[in-house]
């Protein structure tokens, strides 16, 4: 059915089978993509505990943390092994893993589009997550709700680690709001079409070729990152893996005293900053 012409804490979900995959050293990380375009916005790269300014044909990292600006058209394009991803405005993402023929990728907050012919491909977010092998899944999270799109083929949805729903004919709309349940629908919303990116309204052209055979460009190190630029991550569900991830910036006293702070919702941290 294609169409045509954080502010909130993520709830502290069971995640210890995978989140220590976020804690293998970064240095080592492997290539899982590649930027191939990005439009009005500049784009945030969180690289280790390092801000890279995000260029066209930067090789993507497993670990990575990208943020788009927020300009209404800001645009970013990442091209993996048989998918498209597409990010929108405001736009806070985590390349969590890739393990063979499977990516699963986190949207804290902002819109994004996945657009599958090969392989398995999981979009997780706050409130929901899809799964699909070969269809085209829009997702949207903000503060305190989720939406998925399935716009073409399948995918299964589902809470947390609740029991995935599988998409039909009648449901491929799903929505979730904080403290009820989540529904689904057999056509997206009218709010939701007109919010959506106007970029999503198309199939996404790959531009990968362009880039394929070029060497990546040099990335510039812009600074070391400070914990605003990653609280929420550092407060989501994905949030104890990534302790030893930034447990460096603790040299830095700003870093340290915010995490001191916030220790009450940072209970992991509570050895980091005081091994005794």
């Amino acid at each position: 059915m294609p169409i045509q012409s954080v502010g909130v804490r993520f709830r502290r979900i069971s995640l210890f089978p995978i989140v220590a995959l976020l804690v293998l050293p970064l240095a080592n990380a492997q290539e899982v993509g590649t930027l191939t375009l990005l439009k009005d916005s500049p784009l945030r790269v969180v690289r280790g505990f390092t801000v890279l300014q995000g260029v066209e044909g930067m090789r993507l990292r497993q670990g990575d943390i990208l943020g788009t600006g927020s300009a209404g058209t800001a645009q970013a394009q990442l091209e993996f092994s048989g998918t498209i991803v597409e990010l929108g405005p405001s736009s806070q993402l985590l390349l969590f893993s890739q393990s063979g023929t499977t990516t699963e990728m986190v949207l804290l907050a902002g819109w994004l589009k996945g657009e599958t012919t090969a392989g398995s491909y999981r979009y997780d977010s706050p409130l929901l997550t899809a799964t699909t092998r070969a269809g085209n899944v829009l997702l949207h999270a903000t503060a305190n709700a989720a939406e998925i799109f399935v716009e073409r083929g399948t995918a299964s949805v589902n809470i947390g680690n609740a029991a995935a729903v599988a998409s039909s004919a009648d449901k491929v709309f799903f929505t979730h709001r904080t403290g009820k349940p989540m529904a689904a629908a057999g056509r997206p919303s009218q709010e939701f079409v007109g919010a959506m990116p106007t970029c999503f309204r198309d199939v996404l052209p790959s531009r990968i070729a362009r880039f394929s055979a070029a060497k990546p460009p040099v990335l510039k190190s812009d600074h070391e990152v400070s914990y605003g630029e990653i609280e929420g991550w550092l407060t989501s569900g994905w949030g104890k893996g990534l302790v030893g991830r930034f447990k460096p910036r603790l040299q830095d006293s700003a870093f340290r005293q915010a995490i001191e702070t916030h220790l009450a919702v940072l209970p992991e941290w509570q050895a980091a900053l005081h091994p005794e």
